[in-house]
């Protein structure tokens, strides 16, 4: 494209045509191929499609003058007042012309070449439908499109694709030349393995669905981008398996978000998810999040809906469950043996963060019910604090540590431990302000939230815990079996997507909670879990 004169033979460019067929060129079969009249009508055809004059009325269509064109884009988007608002205007092919894009966010070399490549034009090589011309032959972009929406193209523009206006014609082209401010793909920090792929999501959407689509080559994946948010209009897009997923979910979904009406999202996910869950002051989550893509692929080839967020590193799978939360991809990634392992040392820590504070606090509390051989158990001292209220400052204390630790720099979060470990822990137990029992439990009750996969489900055990340790001082054994009765139920009638929360258990499912409880061997995991419905439950065929 930057040969041409070589290409020609000659000093200069030399005659158009000789690189540009001329638009009235006749071809071997004698008739006028660029004039023909099928030509002629499937143009026609594609601006109707795309909205042409006529379809739209006011201030949506788009003006033939390049002049008014320019006064609204001063108007609506801020021309000569926003930096980053570009318009290149210029004479191709004896038309005046106006290239619209957002500095920042477009490939700056290919527009460079669509423009060098059309000022080769000559005015007699465009005939009186110009856009035409440079749609079908001109114009050296992949993804180009004729539209005569003015918001689209406006919204367009802003999405970081380039628009060309021609002086005369209704409609323009939209050229997809974007190219977002994006990071390499990373393993993502809350969801390491020792073994497997190191990449992970990102903040841009395109991205992001390349990472599943090159480990699902499957023709059958689809992706469906929506528009979210009347000021940000944030691109979502949802994937699923056509021939697996359950059409039921996916048109309940697809609805949810489409009736979204809000002025923006540009927080992305988490702010879609209460805008379409709606699950109001609840703790737990009935979304799964992930920032990989072997998660969110696996997840696609059993049956569920992904959705992607643009500016969002991180993927919603639904439905979801309470034991989904607890699964990770580190056990699929050893053997059937030490997945099985590691997944009931999980589970263990997971109990204990939840149970171990609230049962020694009870026992504590009714040293009666302490059982024969285990009369070690409580504090020799109790301290100057009372045991509830020393409970209650050590959650608070370590949601303070976590806290602080996200927002103090790499270099010092060695210091920040030392302060954690020793200042505060070893200071607050011999100053007698604390009982040592206290600082154990609530180091486990940490590991164990630290433990839980899912960083949502681990802060709403935290929740629970607290809710347990004060049911506990206030109604002792009673109520920590009312208030465990009473989140157990909450649980059970808990739906994500109309699918019940605390399955396989509740409804109970024999093969799925065994699958649960135990990793399968991928040969042996045959079909697909039931709560999906999936279209096709088999996921290989049988040999024997």
């Amino acid at each position: 494209m930057t040969n041409w004169r070589q290409n020609t033979g000659e000093g200069d460019i030399g005659d158009i045509r000789e690189v540009i067929p001329p638009f009235a060129e006749t071809g071997g079969d004698g008739r006028e191929g660029m004039d023909s009249f099928e030509e002629t009508e499937s143009i026609r055809l594609e601006m109707e499609k795309a909205g042409a004059p006529g379809g739209n009325n006011g201030e949506n269509e788009v003006s033939p003058s390049i002049d008014r064109v320019l006064e609204r884009l001063k108007e609506e988007c801020g021309l000569d007042t926003s930096f980053d608002v570009v318009v290149r205007e210029m004479t191709l092919g004896g038309r005046r012309t106006a290239l619209l894009h957002m500095n920042g966010l477009v490939k700056d070399q290919l527009l460079t070449e669509v423009l060098e490549r059309l000022t080769y034009l000559h005015p007699d090589a465009v005939s009186a439908d110009a856009l035409h011309d440079f749609f079908r032959y001109y114009v050296p972009a992949i993804q180009v499109k004729i539209e005569s929406d003015w918001n689209k193209l406006v919204t367009a523009s802003l999405s970081g694709n380039a628009v060309l206006f021609i002086e005369g014609e209704p409609a323009a082209l939209m050229i997809d030349a974007k190219n977002f401010p994006t990071r390499s793909p990373e393993e993502p920090s809350l969801e390491r393995v020792v073994r497997g792929s190191r990449d992970g999501f990102t903040e841009t959407l395109m991205t992001n669905v390349s990472l599943v689509r090159r480990r699902l080559r499957d023709p059958r994946l689809r992706y469906e981008v929506v528009q979210i948010g009347k000021r940000t209009k944030t691109d979502v897009c949802i994937a699923y398996i056509d021939d697996i997923v359950d059409r039921r979910l996916l048109e309940s979904i697809r609805d949810k978000i489409k009736q979204v009406e809000i002025d923006g999202i540009p927080l992305a996910d988490k702010q879609l998810e209460e805008a379409t869950v709606k699950r109001g002051w609840n703790p737990f989550p009935l979304v799964r999040y992930s920032e990989r893509p072997d998660v969110v692929a696996a997840h696609l080839l059993e049956g569920n809906v992904t959705v992607f967020v643009d500016t969002s590193p991180s993927v919603m799978i639904l439905p979801t469950t309470f034991f989904d939360l607890m699964q990770h991809a580190e056990e699929n990634r050893q053997t059937p043996f030490m997945g099985t392992y590691l997944r009931w040392v999980r589970f263990i820590g997971v109990l204990a963060s939840l149970f171990l504070m609230p049962l020694w606090f009870l026992l504590v509390l009714e040293p009666g019910m302490v059982p024969p051989g285990m009369a070690f158990i409580g504090p020799n001292e109790t301290g100057d604090i009372p045991l509830v209220m020393q409970f209650v400052l050590a959650e608070i204390g370590v949601d303070l540590m976590r806290m602080a630790s996200v927002h103090t720099p790499s270099p010092l979060a060695t210091a920040m431990s030392l302060i954690a470990a020793i200042l505060i822990g070893d200071v607050a137990v011999k100053t007698g302000l604390f009982v040592n029992e206290v600082i154990l439990y609530m180091a486990v009750a940490a590991i164990g939230m630290f433990a839980t996969p899912s960083y949502e489900l681990g802060l709403a055990n935290r929740i629970v815990r607290l809710l347990l340790i004060i049911a506990v001082a206030l109604f002792r054994a009673p109520g920590l079996i009312v208030v465990t009765t009473l989140i157990f139920i909450m649980l059970v009638t808990m739906r994500s997507f109309n699918r019940p929360y605390m399955w396989p258990f509740i409804p109970f499912d024999l093969r799925s909670m065994a699958n649960f409880l135990i990793r399968p061997p991928v040969l042996q995991n045959r079909m697909r879990p039931n709560l999906l419905r999936p279209q096709q439950r088999d996921k290989m065929p049988r040999t024997d």
